[in-house]
């Protein structure tokens, strides 16, 4: 998940909740406006939109690779 910038300047934060014994018990985004006290410290990692959609683009139409590769070790394991 990634810091996502809306066009209004508002930041999408991920952020996952769990239990007390350490269990995921969901992912969310949380949103931070300018002016909010950790906005600064969120906006140089942020995407656009645009960026973020462009990369899981990106991801599926390049991983051909990476994919067999998976697939190859994924097989040695179950052998």
């Amino acid at each position: 998940m990634y810091v996502i910038r809306l066009a209004d300047g508002t930041l999408r934060v991920p952020q996952s909740l769990s239990s007390d014994d350490g269990r995921l018990i969901g992912n969310a985004y949380v949103e931070l406006s300018p002016g909010d006290p950790d906005y600064d410290r969120w906006l140089p990692e942020a995407l656009t939109e645009e960026e973020s959609a462009q990369r899981r683009r990106r991801w599926l139409e390049e991983n051909d690779e990476l994919e067999r590769e998976f697939l190859a070790f994924k097989a040695e394991q179950d052998s």
